[in-house]
């Protein structure tokens, strides 16, 4: 990425207080589910109001009457449902490279933002209208998102309301496959595929509590075109551990989240491979980088700082005077947090091991098209695809390797326009964050040998 790693802190060896292969199933398991084809001017003065980028100072209007003494409940000119929601229009991005071939393929990356979770952490959507919030209506909005933008393969993460989002995209034509976070959590990771377009080969599974990397999961799952069977892929469905200090584990989940999918692409013949998801950690990020250059040298970095998430708080981001708790937490970085042995095996399975690597070369779809510099951030990422009260930035990614090549992506909302939504959930949007669209074609080389294929299923 071009960017100069900080100085290498100690390396521990006594406790991290210092810095505070599961089978292969042929067709489909249990857990995959098939389906049949088929106004008021004025803003709530609170800090969204200033992330939004109107006027803090009170108005020179005359101040309202006194509430009358018989207790009628008084009504809040203030209240964000009647804060004017900007039009988030999103449009398709033409890649300037010629076109690979004609078979191609549409793929989608959604965090749609679990019931449970909306309910859970209130206090990030407190400038959000109560409508807004409510699932009946984000799943609406949802649907047609997706059902809109008519991808061939959805991937979804902190799905807790799966059967009901699968009865709608069945009428739809799409088939699905879920898996549920381990532990207490009740939200998990879904793929949605056309049935007239693809044809499930084979699915895995990867519960990370099994690998001591808590209770996070993925889905890895391989397809063969229904009108060109010559053309398969792989396509891999994450929803990365958030702790924005548990920089370790989040390598460990993806370090072995690209294992498993390079050896699948490898068993059918090196097909190409995409992995989708929620990642959890910004473009700027040392984290980002190990995705993107297949090795990190961990000890050049912060543990806590890998992923990049704590610079993304919206004050921090556009300039705003922050708290006296927010500067606490921005002392807190300069506290140089060194690796113990058990956090650098968690990272890259050696505890010996300083260097992580991960066996894939893959790019990201949307930093290898060309966007605006209002939407896009020096390396071609979206400046944001994730937006609430603690955090505005982007999280999520479409990574593809050699055999296919992104033809277009839809474009994310500029900053201006994100602003003044005040917050995701919106009118348009029923998540938290933007979904991630990206378009690809085959390449050339993408064609696989009938005799790899035969080779492949003969070992299932």
């Amino acid at each position: 990425m071009g960017f100069a790693a900080p100085s290498r802190p100690p390396r521990s060896a006594s406790s991290s207080w210092l810095c505070a292969r599961p089978p292969l199933s042929a067709g489909l398991s249990p857990s995959h589910l098939s389906a049949t084809p088929a106004s008021s001017p004025f803003s709530r003065k609170s800090a969204a109001l200033r992330c939004s980028g109107h006027s803090t100072e009170p108005s020179s209007s005359p101040p309202p009457p006194p509430a009358r003494s018989y207790g009628r409940r008084w009504y809040n000119p203030l209240a964000p449902e009647d804060r004017p929601s900007p039009e988030i229009v999103r449009s398709w991005i033409e890649a300037d490279r010629p076109l690979a071939s004609q078979a191609k393929f549409t793929m989608v990356s959604y965090n749609i933002l679990g019931d449970k979770n909306a309910s859970k952490h209130r206090d990030l959507y407190t400038n959000i209208p109560p409508l807004y919030m409510k699932w009946e209506r984000r799943k609406r909005v949802i649907c047609e998102e997706l059902i809109g933008w008519n991808p061939d393969i959805i991937c979804l993460q902190e799905v807790d309301k799966y059967f009901e989002l699968s009865k709608i995209l069945e009428k739809a034509g799409y088939i699905g496959s879920y898996k549920r976070r381990t532990g207490d959590a009740v939200d998990g990771c879904a793929i949605f595929w056309k049935a007239n377009e693809f044809s499930l080969l084979e699915e895995e599974s990867i519960k990370f509590k099994e690998l001591g990397l808590r209770d996070n999961v993925a889905q890895l799952s391989v397809f063969q075109a229904c009108k060109a069977e010559s053309k398969k892929l792989l396509v891999g469905n994450i929803h990365v551990l958030y702790n924005p200090s548990r920089g370790d584990v989040k390598l460990g989940q993806i370090r072995h989240l690209s294992s498993r999918a390079h050896i699948l692409s490898e068993k059918w013949g090196s097909i190409p491979v995409l992995l989708a998801g929620d990642f959890n950690t910004t473009p700027q990020s040392a984290i980002y980088k190990f995705l993107s250059m297949s090795k990190l040298d961990i000890m050049s970095y912060d543990r806590r700082e890998l992923s990049g998430q704590r610079s993304c708080h919206p004050a921090q981001v556009f300039g705003e005077k922050q708290d006296l708790s927010n500067s606490l937490f921005l002392i807190d970085r300069f506290l140089t947090c060194g690796w113990t042995d058990e956090e650098i095996k968690t990272a890259g399975g050696n505890a010996k091991g300083e260097v992580v690597a991960h066996p894939l070369n893959i790019k990201s779809s949307y930093a290898t098209t060309r966007g605006s510099a209002r939407t896009r951030g020096s390396n071609g990422e979206p400046l944001a695809t994730s937006y609430h009260s603690k955090f505005f930035g982007t999280v999520d990614y479409i990574w593809y390797s050699k055999g296919v090549v992104p033809t277009r992506v839809l474009d994310t909302p500029s900053v201006g326009v994100l602003r003044r939504t005040g917050g995701l959930p919106c009118k348009k949007v029923g998540s938290d964050h933007l979904a991630l669209v990206s378009e690809f074609a085959f390449t050339q080389d993408s064609d696989v040998d009938e005799e790899d294929t035969l080779v492949a299923t003969s070992n299932m």
